[in-house]
């Protein structure tokens, strides 16, 4: 079986998820138990307690500083230089979002990362259009194409990184995001005590819309459940809205299943349209208003009126519309709630996900380190 090297983005969620076998934060995780469990030997960059030695941290700020005056983008080269010792014993890398994703293309293009790598892409395009000249674009365009394989969470970022790289180059693929659904299942028995809840820490959350729209509703009750600093960038709010931060996932849980309607509103882009708390929702059988961004507007099988309700970025009309509607008509809302759950049990169980990261790890394992 081969040994796999997780990179993670090193923040405190993650830390604490690997530190509790149970919690409903593994997912944060993405697939690194059930990969284990299928008797793959597994490391990761975090298991060393506490900061990277002071000699990574200064060969990570000089990196960055070049990589900014060469009008590229840089990353957490700190945890990769402490731990690329260790990933360079693996047959394969996994890295699971861009933070520590772009240090170790990097290092591969260099030849410094000697096993075939996996790259899970989270907002990727994003990052690379930010990038100043066509030397540096170049430059990074390279070092993508020595990846084994990037797979990403939205085909609208798929389809945008293909382009980018080229034809005959590497697979970009598709692959969509999963959800316990025994974790986040329907509990009829828990009290209504709010009329819309809102939740996210992804900056592309658009609660400002929300706030808007709940203004015109002084009657309805609504919730937002977000960082503390996202929360202090809303300013003052209307009676009606009560927020919280930094909550639990099982929190997060409890409080949905409280809720009336989850409102999902997002601005416009191509990575994101609220995935996990929309799949966490949706099991839980919730009637779910979500921005149609070109992240989920194709590969989750979402269908306005079928499994949920789906508004145009931005737009304040729409949203309050969908969420009246749904408010207004009981039955309407549980059979959006009972078509999402569904729709997730058929096709979005964390089962498949981890099985699809599975089979993408260990056919680059199979293929064996690549010539460089």
């Amino acid at each position: 079986m081969p040994l796999v090297f997780f990179a993670f983005r090193d923040a405190p969620d993650r830390r604490a998820a690997l530190e509790a076998p149970e919690a409903l934060d593994r997912y944060r995780l993405f697939g690194l138990d059930e990969i284990r469990a299928r008797g793959a030997d597994v490391r990761h960059n975090l298991e060393r307690p506490g900061r990277p030695p002071a000699w990574a941290r200064v060969g990570a700020r000089v990196v960055n500083r070049l990589l900014r005056l060469a009008g590229g983008y840089g990353g957490d080269f700190a945890s990769v230089f402490a731990t690329l010792r260790v990933a360079n014993r693996a047959d394969v890398v996994f890295a699971t979002t861009d933070t520590v994703g772009i240090p170790l293309i990097l290092l591969k293009r260099a030849g410094l990362l000697r096993p075939r790598l996996v790259y899970a892409a989270i907002g990727l395009p994003e990052r690379l259009e930010d990038l100043r000249n066509r030397w540096v674009e170049r430059l990074y365009a390279n070092a993508f194409r020595r990846a084994d394989t990037i797979f990403t969470y939205a085909a609208s970022e798929a389809a945008w990184l293909r382009a980018w790289l080229g034809p005959a180059s590497l697979p970009v693929l598709f692959l969509p995001f999963g959800v316990d659904v025994k974790a986040f299942s329907p509990d009829a028995n828990r009290p209504e005590k709010v009329d819309v809840i809102s939740v996210g820490a992804d900056p592309r959350r658009d609660f400002e819309l929300l706030v808007a729209v709940a203004a015109r509703h002084p009657d309805l009750r609504f919730q937002i459940v977000a960082t503390k600093d996202r929360a202090r960038s809303l300013g003052a709010l209307p009676p009606n809205v009560a927020v919280q931060t930094d909550l639990s996932l099982e929190q997060v849980r409890e409080n949905l299943a409280c809720a009336r309607v989850v409102a999902l509103p997002v601005l416009g882009n191509t990575y994101t349209g609220a995935t996990t708390v929309l799949l966490q929702a949706m099991a839980m059988a919730k009637p779910v208003v979500v921005s149609r961004t070109d992240a989920i507007a194709e590969g989750y099988g979402l269908e306005d009126g079928v499994n949920c309700r789906l508004v145009e970025p931005g737009d304040a009309d729409a949203l309050d519309r969908a969420l009246v509607e749904t408010l207004h008509d009981a039955a309407a809302a549980a059979s959006l709630g009972a078509r999402a759950r569904q729709k997730v049990e058929t096709a979005f169980s964390w089962e498949r996900y981890t099985q699809a990261v599975w089979e993408i790890i260990s056919a680059a394992a199979h293929r064996g380190t690549r010539p460089e």
